[in-house]
């Protein structure tokens, strides 16, 4: 819990900072038509998420250190000496996890004052996600044991989370809010599986959302932009991979597998549907408008909040039958992936229904 509070107190702080000093600087966001802001908001919210958790990464890498300094072990616990010695192992894939985040740090920064080109974007996001399978390990390996099929599969997945949550970036409180609920997911996953540094990382990550979500839930106080978006995106994708679902050796079932799925059911569905609408337009599916699962309830009457807890709500509803993959037969499993579909249906369903409300208008 320190680390859950510690990174919401610290988000919270750097989030109120940047807030003050974008404003002082004129790095807002305007209104436009692929925007529904009314108002100049402040961007830079980004700042502040990848802030708090470097800061408490590299403190806690620190901290660490200085405890793995010979002499220093032998005062510890047994259970807390080895914990130790195990995140001193990992330290070396945490500085290239932060690395990675930094990089998509600085390029989602730079797109918010520059507005780099799709293409150019995307590349480096790939080259990017291939530096964290292969030097980071963050990678699948169920059933396959080709690192290079591996870490390409597992690329792809990176910046597939990573665009799925940029898409979401497109009302307040939605990227933010909905990555708090999946991690939460994740991390119960985590916890199962007994993965004390995954579950710390989630907590980190939960706690830094937490306090940003403060200032950016309906109205926005402050936007996080891509700079905070791509590093959202990227630790959610770092979670799923990170998380153990299958245990061969306790022959456990292998559904568990499909958790991640079912718990970004709804930010995955707003990423599939939202490029088919543009291609079928006609229009290029990486630039933004505002044909958003969020912007199509809005259609119906909801306003910010509403629309915001909506999706919430939908989010949960996927994620809470994903929590019981691990305790189901076969059937149950059918069951929850069929439950997901249907809630998934059910939304499609209530969308087209805003082209018969024009027809009878």
């Amino acid at each position: 819990m320190i680390l859950l509070f510690g990174s919401f107190a610290l988000s919270s702080f750097l989030t109120a900072a940047v807030k003050k000093q974008t404003l002082a600087r004129g790095f807002v966001s305007r209104p436009a038509e692929d925007r529904f802001n009314q108002e100049a908001i402040p961007l830079g919210g980004g700042i502040a998420i990848f802030a708090s958790i470097a800061i408490i990464l590299l403190a806690a890498i620190l901290f660490v250190k200085l405890l793995a300094a010979p002499g220093y072990f032998k005062w510890l616990t047994p259970s807390v000496a080895v914990h130790t010695e195990g995140f001193v192992t990992k330290i070396n894939q945490l500085i290239i996890v932060l690395l990675c985040a930094g990089a998509l740090f600085v390029l989602g920064l730079t797109d918010d004052l520059k507005h780099l080109g799709p293409f150019f974007k995307l590349g480096i996001q790939f080259f990017i996600a291939i530096v964290a399978a292969v030097a980071a390990d963050i990678r699948v390996e169920f059933f396959i044991h080709n690192k290079i099929i591996t870490s390409a599969a597992s690329a792809v997945w990176i910046v597939f989370i990573i665009n799925a949550f940029n898409f979401l970036d497109n009302m307040d409180g939605l990227s933010a809010g909905i990555a708090v609920i999946t991690s939460a997911v994740l991390l119960t996953a985590a916890a199962l599986s007994g993965q004390i540094f995954v579950c710390a990382t989630a907590l980190i990550f939960i706690g830094t959302l937490l306090g940003f979500l403060i200032f950016n839930f309906p109205p926005a106080k402050i936007f996080m932009g891509d700079a905070g978006s791509l590093v959202v995106g990227f630790f959610v994708a770092l979670l799923t991979l990170r998380t153990t679902y299958y245990h061969q050796n306790n022959s456990g079932a292998w559904y568990p597998v499909l958790l991640p799925i079912v718990v970004m059911a709804v930010p995955l569905y707003d990423f599939v549907s939202v490029t088919i609408l543009r291609i079928n337009q006609g229009k290029s599916p990486f630039i933004g408008d505002t044909q958003h699962f969020s912007h199509r309830l809005k259609k119906h009457g909801l306003n910010d909040t509403q629309t915001v807890l909506t999706l919430y709500l939908a989010t949960l509803c996927t994620a809470l039958g994903g929590t019981f993959l691990y305790q189901v037969d076969d059937l149950g499993a059918i069951l929850i992936l069929a439950q997901t579909i249907m809630i998934l249906a059910i939304i499609a369903i209530f969308e087209s229904t805003i082209k018969n409300d024009k027809n009878n208008h």
